[in-house]
């Protein structure tokens, strides 16, 4: 058993030791009496939390048939230190090099031409390799919400899926990076999140990459986010009135509507409109009986004084 320097603390120093490896990635723990500073030592938590889950062993295995025979480095551990360097504040495939640097905590890193090789090889098989890393990311995902039990975020029997718009700044010519509809430049990507309420933010599933100047109101992409969103939840819950997907104005189109309400049995939704004059005056023409009490975003029952109440949904 190894020592690697440690974070410091005012009151005493600390060791991280590694321990015998156990999936992709060195298992280490922190101890008191160490020497030195280890400046990516925060990772160590997302390191142990890619091996509780079975991150590491569950995309190794779906990245399997594009490793070579005699290649050196896993494609699954190579994907998962691209990932580590972007939440480590990486911008770029050569960020890898600050876990390179830190071998006892990140294990053997591949070289950058290594990634790169390997990012250009999987692009090259297009929806294979994505499906192949969402199937296995689904897989995962589940586990660790059995694991969670009560904190889950469906562990009312409930999924709450947001689907929105966001802008990325690129500051040179990127690929797909083009003049946004906010006089920026960039890219718009749709992404999905789970809401986890009140006890926490939301849980990113799906994304779709999209160039700066993609519609905010495009159908077809709310319908391809809905969809690759739906597919990372427990297979129970990717269809069923339990399951609401929300978006904003951007997703009130005709197309997108149609597309939900054509699955009106198997999914809840909320959207929300600009209110016009002409969709104020059809509301009007609603009957009394349709309507339900409005509901604030704490999930209280009422409704200002003057205004109206929310139709329901007819299925």
């Amino acid at each position: 058993m190894g020592l690697v320097e440690g974070p410091v603390s005012c009151k005493e120093r600390s060791t991280l030791q590694v321990k015998k490896r156990s999936g992709s990635y060195p298992r280490v723990r922190v101890e008191g009496g160490g020497r030195g500073v280890v400046s990516q030592a925060g990772s160590v938590l997302l390191v142990e939390t890619v091996r509780k889950s079975g991150l590491d062993t569950a995309i190794s295995a779906a990245l399997a048939p594009w490793r070579k025979p005699r290649a050196v480095h896993d494609p699954g551990k190579i994907l998962l230190d691209v990932a580590l360097a972007v939440a480590l504040g990486g911008d770029c495939l050569a960020d890898v090099g600050m876990l390179r640097a830190e071998s006892g905590v990140f294990g053997p890193v591949a070289s950058d031409p290594t990634v790169s090789r390997l990012v250009d090889v999987l692009a090259a098989s297009g929806p294979k390799a994505l499906a192949a890393i969402r199937d296995a990311r689904s897989h995962v995902r589940g586990r660790v919400w059995d694991l969670a039990g009560e904190s889950s975020p469906a562990a009312d029997g409930h999924v709450i899926v947001d689907i929105d718009g966001v802008l990325v700044l690129a500051h040179s010519e990127k690929q797909d990076a083009t003049a946004t509809w906010k006089k920026s430049f960039g890219h718009h990507p749709l992404v999905a999140f789970v809401d986890h309420g009140r006890s926490g933010s939301g849980e990113p599933v799906a994304a779709l990459l999209r160039p700066g100047n993609a519609g905010s109101n495009t159908a077809s992409d709310h319908i391809e986010t809905a969809q690759l969103a739906l597919a990372q939840l427990p297979k129970h819950l990717r269809r069923g009135r339990q399951t609401l997907i929300r978006t904003d104005s951007a997703g009130g189109t005709h197309a997108f509507l149609d597309w939900l309400s054509r699955r009106g049995r198997w999914l809840s939704y909320s959207v929300g409109m600009t209110i016009t004059d002409a969709i104020h005056q059809a509301v009007l023409k609603i009957p009394k009986k349709a309507w339900t009490p409005a509901y604030d975003s704490g999930g209280s029952s009422g409704r200002a004084p003057g205004s109206r109440r929310s139709p329901t949904c007819p299925t």
